[in-house]
């Protein structure tokens, strides 16, 4: 039997209807564990080997994507930061804009009256919300057994309580909107935006990252200089940087990528730096190269968000 245009489309938008389906039910949310601060003798040691359970229990949970352990440490030295047990919520935000993370889990190992409590403190990185979770037990209990319990309330808590930890996504006229509220009536300096990006294992088609920062600049007042068909000496402020993605992990038919974007603005007659930034996003779809070019357009836009009001005196 032959299908006419109309079968066609009709069958094209059911597709893209069960694709945007898919995507909507795999929510996955990038979630970072801190060391756990250890309170009382009895639990000396206790503090790393919990947050080291939690990773391994919670690492297999289809919903949460844990960031590498590696990463937080090296990011967390480069920034001389130091957090664990109490992080603010403040510095939360910090560290969530670094490594990508939208959840931190971090806590306290406390022994009390012959008993072991763990308690989870569950802060969502973009609303600064924070959530608790906690076990006991006797002393004499092993502390795996405790962590993998805590483990297993913090994963229900994250999923039942999203929408309190992460904030739901802006939309492009949202972001211009508070860009151009934050610049007024000001005087845009020229931009030229070079920011060459790779996909780790694949061959990169078009970048991302400086389209959108691009884009907005434009929709935002800033005229743009195309960086292969001027020159930079057109441009007032030049904006550069690199960004990379990579695959993270598969769940089913859908695949989570990390991209990871860093730029500075530099002032082309003194050449000073004004402005640098970086972010880290995830981002879930049906292809790793579309997933891998959304992470590096979604951290483009939030870096924008932040830097072009930072470009105007």
């Amino acid at each position: 039997m032959k299908m006419n245009k109309w079968m066609v489309l009709a069958a094209g938008l059911a597709f893209a209807a069960i694709g945007a389906s898919a995507q909507e039910s795999m929510t996955v949310y990038p979630t970072a564990i801190l060391p756990f601060h250890e309170r009382g003798e009895g639990v000396q040691g206790y503090g790393s080997t919990a947050s080291d359970i939690l990773f391994a229990a919670l690492v297999a949970n289809p919903d949460l994507l844990l960031v590498d352990r590696a990463e937080i440490d090296k990011t967390l030295a480069e920034q001389e930061l130091n957090l664990s047990g109490m992080v603010s919520p403040a510095d939360a935000v910090k560290v969530g804009n670094l490594i990508g993370a939208k959840v931190l889990v971090t806590g306290s190992v406390i022994d009390a009256d012959q008993t072991t409590y763990l308690v989870a403190r569950i802060i969502g990185t973009e609303t600064s919300r924070v959530l608790g979770e906690s076990v006991k037990g006797k002393a004499s209990e092993p502390i795996g057994d405790l962590a993998e319990q805590l483990a297993e309330k913090v994963g229900a808590t994250i999923v039942a309580r999203a929408s309190e930890l992460v904030a739901p996504a802006k939309k492009p006229e949202e972001r211009i909107a508070a860009i151009k509220a934050a610049l007024g009536d000001k005087v845009r300096p020229v931009l030229l935006v070079s920011i060459p990006e790779r996909h780790v294992g694949r061959v990169t088609i078009d970048p991302a990252a400086e389209t959108e920062i691009t884009l907005m600049g434009r929709e935002t007042g800033f005229e743009v200089v195309d960086p292969k068909a001027g020159s930079a000496k057109q441009a007032d402020v030049l904006i550069q940087g690199e960004g990379f993605s990579e695959f993270a992990m598969r769940r089913g038919n859908m695949v989570s990528v990390k991209a990871r974007l860093e730029v500075k603005a530099i002032d082309r007659a003194t050449e000073r730096v004004i402005a640098t930034d970086r972010q880290t996003a995830v981002v879930v779809d049906l292809t790793e190269e579309v997933a891998g070019k959304a992470a590096l357009q979604e951290a483009a836009a939030q870096i924008a968000e932040r830097l072009l009001p930072k470009l105007v005196p």
